[in-house]
């Protein structure tokens, strides 16, 4: 798939997953030419749902993509924290009204497929060069350029490079060199058409059910025709040093002492695919120069704060930003400035999210005595508003749109 050939692009994104579309799509709002390079055959997500915090839809909403989002996807009522052994509610966040005053914007849970098939599009119309079938294996840079080459022998001469090509990223080898972090938790994730889930109470809500070294998530999708689930749990395989950790019969026994309704979630999950769970250390370094790197690519994350689309979304909107105060202080880009400028805004914020979520994890997960202490505090406060500020309210990306110059046309 390749749209409107350039010979010299201005930028390179590696990588078309959610994080490298918005980086793409950011910088053509910008007026920059882009190509963007993805090893697949042909563009497409894998997965089900993900969750959409305010952080997020107010820079879908500044792209002018909310409304499509928001019609793809559900706006739930609550995200509500019960305990998987007794279903009691624990703690809540109601996402409504006050929730959406407050921060500005809604909360949507949405196909993770949607969302990608939303931003694709986004980057076809506004002049993205996108290329399939282009698996890069290392990029190289000098004082005036970069250079991507791919498996098979071709070369991407570019301005700059973003590296968005994910968890295993090619790129972060020579920027980080670090390895990825296995958790030793595995998810097993389903939909199900909604009359199969009828009986099912709370399918307004994204519910959230934690039990020891186990959590079950759960939310409609796609105009509430269909229900999402995600059981995730620590293996006792990968404990023992299993190649092959996270079986199905780790599965069950997991969610075994469970409530009924708990049990009943986890009938609906698929047991063809297990995904293991992975992040990496913070780093202190993104790239520099001309080249860096963006999404997972940059801070992978566990999934308990649903952050994980939600700050490659943020890298996006900040680099956009940046862009624009380059331009309104002159016709030339200073592409390492806009390096340095971007890592530096951005590094603190996602090494902080990436601990945090490790941290809630284990807060979820808890058992023993360390569960009812959670759960003593929690009936203390059940009522979440407020204690989300740090996540939702007053992003990087938020102080800098308040100075934000307006969007250039985009070229031909």
């Amino acid at each position: 798939m390749v749209h409107d050939v350039v010979a010299h692009p201005e930028a390179v994104v590696v990588g078309g997953g959610i994080g490298g579309l918005a980086t793409a799509l950011a910088l053509r709002r910008r007026g920059r030419a882009v190509r963007l390079l993805e090893q697949a055959d042909e563009f497409g997500e894998v997965g089900a749902g993900l969750q959409l915090g305010p952080n997020a839809t107010r820079i879908l909403d500044s792209w002018g993509l909310l409304d499509a989002v928001r019609a793809a996807g559900v706006e739930p009522g609550r995200l509500v924290l019960r305990d998987a052994t007794t279903d009691a509610e624990l703690a809540a966040l109601d996402l409504r009204g006050t929730f959406r005053e407050r921060y500005g914007a809604p909360y949507v849970v949405i196909h993770r497929t949607d969302l990608h098939r939303i931003l694709l599009e986004a980057c076809a119309d506004a002049g993205v060069e996108l290329v399939t079938g282009a698996q890069v294996t290392h990029a190289t840079q000098d004082a005036h350029g970069t250079r991507v080459s791919t498996a098979d022998g071709r070369t991407v001469d570019a301005d700059v490079t973003f590296g968005a090509d994910g968890l295993r990223s090619a790129l972060r080898d020579s920027i980080v060199g670090d390895d990825v972090v296995a958790s030793g938790f595995v998810a097993f994730r389903g939909t199900v058409p909604i009359d199969e889930a009828r009986s099912e109470s709370a399918l307004d809500d994204v519910v959230c059910w934690v039990a020891p070294d186990a959590h079950v998530v759960q939310y409609r999708l796609r105009g509430g025709s269909v229900l999402n689930v995600v059981a995730t749990f620590r293996s006792p395989g990968f404990d023992r040093g299993d190649a092959d950790y996270g079986t199905t019969a780790e599965l069950e026994d997991a969610f075994a002492a469970c409530h009924p309704r708990v049990r009943a979630a986890v009938a609906h999950v698929g047991r063809q695919r297990r995904w293991p769970l992975f992040d990496r250390e913070p780093a202190d370094r993104w790239g520099s120069g001309r080249t860096v790197l963006v999404g997972d690519a940059a801070h992978p994350m566990l999934q308990y704060l649903a952050q994980g689309c939600c700050q490659a979304l943020e890298d996006a909107r900040t680099l956009e930003l940046i862009l624009g105060e380059q331009d309104a202080a002159g016709p030339t880009t200073d592409w390492p400035e806009v390096v340095r400028r971007l890592t530096q805004a951005r590094i603190p914020r996602a090494a902080q999210v990436q601990r945090r979520a490790r941290t809630f994890g284990e807060v979820c997960h808890a058992g023993g005595a360390a569960r009812l202490l959670r759960n003593e505090l929690l009936a203390l406060a059940p009522d979440l508003t407020g204690y989300t500020d740090w996540l939702y309210a007053g992003t990087v990306a938020d102080r800098l749109g308040d100075r934000a110059p307006a969007e250039p046309a985009l070229n031909a």
